[in-house]
Order: C-alpha cells, then structure tokens, then sequence
C-alpha cells in the first residue's frame, strides 16, 4: 500500500512537471509604435511644436526688428541713453528667452505624459488579453534581446496591435 501511494505521488508530481505553461511574445516596438493613438499624439504634439516655432521665429523676427531699430538710434543717444537702451533690450531678450523655454517644458511636458498614458494602456491591454486568452507568460522583445527567440506561432504582436487599433478607433 505504502509503495502504491509512494508511485501515485510520484505520477502526480510528474504531471504537474509537465503541464505545459502558454507563452507569447511582443515586439514592444512595433506595437507601440504602429498603434495609431501614438500616431496620432505624435501628429497633434508636431502640430503643437510647428506653431511654437512659427510664434518663436515671429518673435524672434520681431525683436531683431527692434535691435536694428536700436542701432540706428543709438547713433544719436547720449551715453547714458544707449546704456539704458542697451538694458532695456537685453531684459526684452531674456524675457524672450524665459517665455521659449517655458513653452518647450510646457510641450516636452505634455509629450512626457501622454507617452507614460500610451505606454501605461498598452501594457494593461496586453495584459487583459493575456488574462482572457490563458497566456501565462507574455513576453515584451526588443532590440536589447529580452527573447532572443521565440516561434512565429508565438508572436502575438499584429494579434494585439490589430485589436488595440480596433478598440482606438471605437473609442475616437
């Protein structure tokens, strides 16, 4: 009896050994950035720098206006006025200065957190569909070599692309 249960333990633990554990695997790349919400953060956040530069360019046009403006006054200042002139445009030009890098943190800022937001939803989507398809492990690839290998059967990056467009386009 001893030896009978000793054999159906050892059975059991043999099975359980090998119980095959579902894998797949993504190119984190390719599905980030094919997913069409990055594409189009990345056409609204160009749109937002284009006009940033166009208002920069302008200003900056602008102000050098007034410089050469400055210089031929300047001809027919006193010393004390082209000092204050001189003061007057320098202080124009770090204003100038703080208001760009302002508008850049403000844009750099922005492209920061909705790539977190992206990022963040496409991994809690691979992961839902992980849950609901009985995947136990979903690997992420990329150029580092985090899965050297894998089947192409196992590659589950256009499955979930395709689905993570699908639901985008749902909710636009």
């Amino acid at each position: 009896m001893k030896n009978f249960v000793l054999v159906v333990l050892v059975m059991l633990a043999f099975m359980s050994c090998q119980q095959t554990q579902k894998i797949g695997y993504v190119d984190n790349a390719t599905l980030v950035n094919d997913y069409q919400e990055k594409k189009d953060v990345e056409a609204h956040l160009q749109s937002k720098i284009d006009a940033f530069q166009k208002r920069t360019d302008s200003l900056r046009q602008a102000f050098q206006l007034e410089i050469n403006e400055a210089e031929i006054k300047a001809r027919r200042m006193s010393q004390k006025e082209v000092q204050k002139l001189s003061k007057d445009l320098q202080d124009k030009e770090t204003a100038l200065s703080q208001r760009v890098q302002f508008e850049q943190q403000q844009i750099a800022q922005e492209s920061q957190s909705k790539n977190d937001s992206l990022i963040k939803k496409v991994k809690n989507f691979v992961k839902d569909y992980g849950k609901k398809n009985g995947y136990n492990f979903i690997l992420g690839s990329n150029e580092a070599g985090s899965v050297m290998y894998g089947q192409d059967t196992s590659d589950l990056t256009q499955t979930i692309l395709d689905l993570l467009n699908a639901q985008y386009k749902q909710e636009k």
